[in-house]
């Protein structure tokens, strides 16, 4: 049954979660104003002249747009977020920074395209496995495709290298498998699959092997490779309970590398405290709640996987961020989704939003296979 309307409750929490992501990144910028003046409208430009502005209009977009087209276009849209995420190998094209070639240079602004392909991910497996339905237990069916899947973005993203990126693709296709009635074992091969290729990384690359054992020893060598970990530790346990204010904050000053990216939550913990932190996880706990429910309602399977597979990546990458700024796993280099500096991530999350909101719009009372 189409009710017309989007789930209201599951947009209020969008919105609010903006609404104070917008707050805290200014906040967090404030940073940035006290080095470099031009750097400062540009990151504000970027991030709510391009990112918000534009993502609010996609996300409407894509509200509107009927879900199920997307399943037409499955393959395609997988594809070309394929090729889209290799051309930063072309040289001219791809932007190199921190050692990792992640961006398409567009002249004056950068480009993500790995935002394009966790989307792109999403719509083909929840397209396949819609697909396969009751045949999804058989290998050639179910898990197999979506190793396949998996296994073409490795081969991008290891060579970026973008760990983080590779995570989440592997928990969301995970996740879809299980959600889709792959068998528990079969889904935990897809788990250990993903840990092998995580200890290849490991072993292969410096700069994760390096992640990894600061992890292990945080007081190892703080004044460089732990130098993150333990500013943020320190940002987050100097916020107290209720947290300095609005502002207030003194390790972005400095302190803080990018603290209105990646460091963004521990930006919250020093200014609103362990009230305000609280409130914000909470935030994105109704956020799966909701969105799960909506899922949960969706008249048809591809509608169900698709905005699981949504709400699941946004969640656990926001979940991945707050983790590792705490100290509870290594540091990714993951954003805080809706508050860390990053347009393209900002616009897509939006986007990816409006798709689950027009999913509300065919909610059943009851499920329906």
């Amino acid at each position: 049954m189409n009710n017309t309307k989007v789930d209201r409750f599951f947009l209020g929490t969008v919105i609010v979660l903006l609404s104070v992501g917008v707050l805290m990144f200014i906040s967090a910028s404030l940073g940035v104003l006290s080095k470099d003046l031009g750097k400062f409208y540009s990151i504000l430009f970027n991030q709510l002249g391009l990112g918000l502005t534009l993502g609010l209009i996609l996300m409407w977009v894509c509200s509107r747009l009927d879900y199920k087209i997307w399943r037409k276009y499955a393959f395609y849209i997988f594809a070309g977020s394929l090729v889209l995420t290799a051309l930063v190998f072309i040289p001219g094209l791809g932007l190199k920074h921190g050692g990792s070639v992640r961006w398409l240079d567009l002249g004056r602004i950068s480009f993500q395209p790995v935002e394009v392909l966790k989307i792109g991910f999403i719509i083909f497996a929840a397209g396949w496995l819609a697909h396969a339905r009751e045949r999804v237990r058989d290998l050639h069916r179910g898990l197999i495709p979506v190793v396949i899947m998996i296994g073409l973005t490795a081969v991008l993203l290891f060579n970026q290298p973008d760990l983080k990126s590779f995570s989440l693709i592997t928990i969301t296709g995970g996740s879809l498998l299980f959600i889709s009635g792959l068998p528990w074992k079969q889904v935990l091969a897809v788990i250990m699959l993903g840990l092998i290729a995580f200890g290849v990384l490991v072993y292969f690359k410096p700069y994760a092997r390096e992640r990894v054992t600061t992890f292990l020893n945080p007081a190892n060598d703080p004044q460089d490779s732990s130098w993150q970990i333990n500013q943020s530790l320190i940002a987050i346990g100097s916020g107290s309970v209720f947290g300095r204010g609005l502002g207030q904050g003194i390790q972005k000053f400095t302190y803080l590398p990018e603290p209105q990216g990646d460091s963004i939550f521990a930006v919250i913990a020093e200014e609103l405290g362990f009230v305000g932190s609280i409130t914000i996880i909470l935030l994105y706990v109704v956020f799966v709640l909701r969105g799960l429910r909506i899922a949960s309602r969706a008249p048809d399977q591809f509608g169900r996987l698709l905005s699981s597979g949504i709400v699941i990546m946004i969640t656990v990458q926001a979940f991945l961020n707050i983790a590792a700024l705490a100290g509870l796993v290594p540091l990714t280099g993951v954003p805080l989704p809706f508050m860390s500096h990053g347009g393209t991530s900002l616009l897509f999350s939006l986007a990816a939003v409006g798709i689950v909101l027009n999913v509300s719009r065919y909610q059943t009372k009851k499920i329906q296979t």
